[in-house]
């Protein structure tokens, strides 16, 4: 065999390697990587997709947070404004109630100092009666002399 004919024997199966790898090896070779590079690509979008959806929960995460420590605060202000206002509450309530003891009391007192005036009164008119009746010797009548003894109440 002579040289060219090996050349060109080779230079044909060459051609028909390369038409046979362009009609059936080729197409699905590059549809593979397309479909990779698709699927790369869709993966780098949804990757990118997932840091922003990252960022906007850690976004809401945060405001949420602000929202509860200001809730949180607010009800705590509000729970100490309730508190005072019950210690107000029981003070000026303490206080009534010591301001309508103080006035039992002493309505108290001053009815018993009127009960002790009058006892006292009854018993210096007795002890008057009596006084008088040692000195006169004789017995006054009680009866008798009722006028007497209210005008001596009164003016004790």
């Amino acid at each position: 065999m002579d040289i060219n004919a090996s050349l060109i024997l080779q230079a044909l199966v060459f051609a028909v390697l390369i038409v046979f790898t362009w009609k059936f090896i080729w197409p699905p070779l590059i549809a593979t990587l397309d479909e990779r590079a698709k699927r790369i690509a869709e993966g780098l979008s949804a990757a990118d997709r997932a840091k922003h959806d990252l960022e906007l929960a850690e976004k809401r995460a945060a405001e949420e947070l602000r929202k509860a420590k200001s809730q949180a605060a607010e009800i705590i202000a509000q729970a100490e404004k309730r508190a005072t206002q019950i210690v107000d509450e029981a003070k000026d309530a303490a206080r009534t109630e010591g301001d309508r003891l103080i006035a039992g009391a002493r309505a108290e007192v001053d009815q018993q100092v009127h009960q002790a005036k009058e006892t006292l009164r009854l018993q210096v008119s007795e002890l008057a009666v009596i006084g008088a009746e040692k000195i006169l010797r004789r017995e006054i009548d009680a009866a008798r002399h009722a006028e007497l003894l209210a005008g001596l109440k009164a003016e004790l």
